[in-house]
C-alpha cells in the first residue's frame, strides 16, 4: 500500500491524470463547435446536409451492390483532431512552459545569487592560523624567554 501510495502521489502522475480530464473536456467543448459550427459551414460549401455527407464516393462490390466512401467524415474528424490540438497548445501547453521557464530562470538567478564555497586563499588560511594561535593562552610559566640581548657572551675562563 505505501508503494502505491508513493506511486499516485508522485508529480508525473498527478499530472497525467490532469491533463487526461482537461483534454477530455477540451475535446468535448471543441467538438460540439466543430460539429455545430464548422462542420455546416463547410458542407454548405458542397451542397450536402453535414459535412459526413459530403464527398461521397460509391464504389461497387464484389457483389453487385456499392460501398460508400465518407471522406467528409474523414476530413470532419481531422478538422476536429486540429481545433482540439491547437486549443490545447496554446491554452495549455504554452502558457505551462512559460510558467517553468519563469520558475527555472528564478531558480537559476537564485543559484547565482547565492555564494558558492569558494575554499579560502592561502592568505587566509595563514591570518586563520595565527589568529587560532593567538587566541590560546598558554599557562604562566610553561614557558619562559631567556632574558638575553640575542648575543652570545663568552663564559669567564673561556675563550669566545
Amino acid at each position: 500500500m505505501k508503494g502505491f501510495k508513493e506511486f499516485i502521489l508522485r508529480g508525473n502522475v498527478i499530472d497525467l491524470a490532469v491533463a487526461v480530464v482537461i483534454g477530455a473536456a477540451f475535446t468535448a467543448i471543441v467538438t460540439a463547435i466543430v460539429t455545430s459550427v464548422f462542420n455546416p459551414l463547410i458542407a454548405a460549401l458542397f451542397n450536402a446536409s453535414t459535412l459526413n455527407d459530403a464527398f461521397k464516393v460509391d464504389i461497387p462490390t464484389a457483389s453487385g451492390e456499392t460501398s460508400t466512401l465518407l471522406f467528409g467524415a474523414v476530413l470532419a474528424a481531422l478538422i476536429n483532431f486540429l481545433i482540439v490540438a491547437a486549443v490545447v497548445y496554446f491554452a495549455l501547453v504554452l502558457p505551462v512552459n512559460h510558467l517553468k521557464k519563469a520558475a527555472f530562470a528564478k531558480q537559476k538567478a537564485e543559484e547565482e545569487a547565492t555564494p558558492k564555497d569558494v575554499p579560502p586563499t592561502e592568505a587566509e588560511l595563514l591570518i586563520e592560523i595565527r589568529d587560532l594561535l593567538a587566541g590560546k593562552a598558554s599557562p604562566e610559566g610553561a614557558h619562559t624567554i631567556p632574558s638575553s640581548s640575542g648575543q652570545h657572551v663568552a663564559e669567564p675562563g673561556k675563550p669566545a
